[in-house]
């Protein structure tokens, strides 16, 4: 096996978020989609102020509808208001009106543009009981439109479920859009897709640090496969590590103190950790086998790796500092791609079967080897934040592509847009 295989100047202004809380409910156990879903409706937003004709209303809650649906919580649907005699305000809900058409959860909301300015407010309502479940009220621009829908949905899993949503999360991955592999960003549903390199060279292996404020990755710009990293408030790519030979597949621990990498420096490629700057490079592995891929475990004690000292690539697990190594995955010929869950109790990685690949879970103990995918071939699984989703790179029937599915494999989507392929997927912190 040879493996060769993000950055921007994004900062994401966070507009100004006023809260007014309404009755506490107790939050809902919700443990996979096969629970029984409830049936949320989102109320189109009521224009107090704004532009005739502006899309502005239904974007946001086709929006929250989205995130709900995708959740595997709730069945949500975009709806009109429930009402014959006009606009009804926030203060005035009519709850028989939408029990009766099946519904056991609301969302309602105003909004106002003037100018550039938007004022959102959204309401969550427990139609059954008939009280609001809680409030928020957002103050920031128009271009803010998606990020307020998406942090509404957060609190709404946050009520519901007792766990924040991650809806506004960014993933990061490499993007042959505009011929080259270079390393983009979208909203974590595909939207407002930003390319990020623009070095005209071969870019892979985006990871996010662990307070989301820099990003690294593999870039041959300088025709070596060096490591580099970048603040996400800069476009100064900062060389880590260009050592000769292969500089590749980089994670931060945890803590963001060290970085895990593997190195050919000595001739094969072993597994190896830095300081944060690139210097104090640990060798943790000492095989004649070609070693790649390490991803730390969420507390920093553990390190996953893929290695062929075997015959072929297979998943491993070793202490943080190398030492009590132990095969992982024992199914299958050909195991790439791991990735730790947020909890730590399970790893996501990719197995060759067939003529292509597809996503797997295991336990961290070795049990419950579970296929998720099937469809087309797909590699590279990164977790959501909250441990609900899966991210990963596939193609069926045309040229790669982003998808998210839950943590079950349920509710595959693609989320990518446009031309080329799109890989590697990296999923933000939230």
């Amino acid at each position: 096996m040879r493996t060769t295989s993000i950055v921007l100047l994004f900062l994401l202004m966070l507009p100004m978020a006023l809260c007014a809380q309404g009755d506490a409910v107790k939050a809902v156990e919700v443990t996979a989609p096969g629970n029984r879903q409830l049936r949320l409706a989102v109320e189109i937003p009521r224009a107090l102020e704004a532009p005739p004709g502006s899309p502005a209303a239904r974007e946001m809650g086709d929006v929250i509808a989205f995130d709900m649906n995708m959740s595997g919580v709730m069945a949500a649907e975009t709806r009109e208001q429930l009402s014959l005699n006009g606009p009804v305000p926030l203060a005035g809900t009519n709850y028989l009106s939408w029990a009766s058409a099946g519904f056991e959860l609301l969302v309602r909301g105003e909004y106002s543009i003037k100018g550039d300015n938007l004022t959102v407010e959204f309401r969550l309502f427990d139609v059954l009981s008939r009280k609001m479940m809680t409030a928020k009220r957002y103050l920031g621009k128009t271009k803010d439109l998606r990020y307020f829908a998406h942090s509404f949905a957060d609190e709404v899993m946050l009520v519901v479920t007792g766990e924040k949503g991650c809806f506004t999360t960014h993933i990061a991955f490499v993007s042959k859009q505009s011929g080259n592999k270079e390393i983009a960003i979208m909203e974590w549903d595909g939207h407002n897709q930003m390319q990020l390199t623009r070095n005209g060279s071969i870019n892979l292996n985006p990871d996010f640090s662990p307070d989301g404020r820099e990003i690294l990755f593999t870039s041959y710009k300088r025709r070596n496969p060096d490591l580099y990293k970048r603040a996400l408030s800069t476009t100064v790519e900062v060389p880590v590590s260009s050592r000769k030979g292969l500089n590749i597949t980089g994670t931060w621990s945890p803590d963001g103190s060290r970085i895990a990498l593997a190195l050919s420096k000595d001739g094969n490629s072993e597994i190896y950790t830095l300081a944060r700057d690139g210097s104090s490079p640990t060798r943790l592995t000492t095989n004649h086998a070609i070693e790649v891929s390490p991803v730390w475990s969420p507390d920093g004690s553990r390190i996953a790796f893929v290695s062929d000292r075997l015959g072929k690539p297979q998943i491993f697990i070793m202490d943080a500092d190398g030492g009590n190594v132990r095969r992982l995955t024992t199914a299958g010929g050909y195991n790439v791609n791991p990735r730790w869950s947020p909890k730590g109790d399970k790893i996501a990685y990719a197995r060759m079967n067939g003529g292509g690949f597809q996503i797997f879970t295991i336990n961290s103990d070795g049990t419950g080897d579970t296929q998720l995918t099937s469809a087309g071939s797909s590699e590279n699984p990164a977790w959501s934040p909250d441990g609900r989703f899966i991210t990963f790179s596939s193609k069926r029937g045309g040229a790669e592509a982003i998808y998210v599915m839950r943590s079950d494999g349920s509710g595959q989507t693609r989320v990518s847009q446009g031309k080329g392929a799109a890989t590697q997927p990296a999923w933000s912190v939230r």
